[in-house]
């Protein structure tokens, strides 16, 4: 198992797949390192040498990926909030930044569904009689306990 960007990569993937792995290359990143490191597309990360290993490394140093990335990500969304510009209070309030519509849907941003004010008969009948029942066993019990 070779070990770049901090990402254990397995044996048996091909390497432009493995770059894959790591988090903000995608495939045309992949092939493009690949191609300036020297190293063929075919190869699996078991039949690497040292070398190439670290020529790979060296290539992936002038991008940023894993936790440079999402700490980059992260300072421009509170850069955002700082300002008070539109998307960082959208960012703020954990709702979509883009223009999406959300009467209806963005349940990725909001969550699962919570009713508001809209009970069925059923429910609003089983809610009441659970109510009335708590009273008078509260009633019962402190009239019996006082005498």
């Amino acid at each position: 198992m070779a070990r770049i960007a901090g990402i254990d990569l397995q044996d048996g993937w091909k390497i432009d797949f493995a770059l894959t792995k790591i988090k903000g290359l995608g495939w045309s990143l992949s092939k493009k390192i690949m191609k300036d490191a020297g190293v063929p597309n075919t190869k699996r990360v078991s039949d690497l040498s040292a070398d190439e290993i670290s020529k790979i490394g060296s290539e992936l140093e002038k991008y940023q990926i894993e936790g440079d990335l999402a700490r980059a990500t992260r300072g421009n969304i509170q850069r955002l909030q700082v300002i008070g510009s539109y998307r960082g209070m959208r960012h703020a309030k954990n709702l979509p930044a883009r223009g999406q519509r959300t009467r209806t849907n963005a349940r990725t941003k909001r969550g699962k569904r919570k009713t508001v004010g809209a009970f069925k008969k059923e429910m609003l009948s089983k809610m009441s009689v659970g109510k009335t029942g708590e009273t008078k066993s509260a009633q019962g019990g402190s009239a019996s306990g006082g005498k």
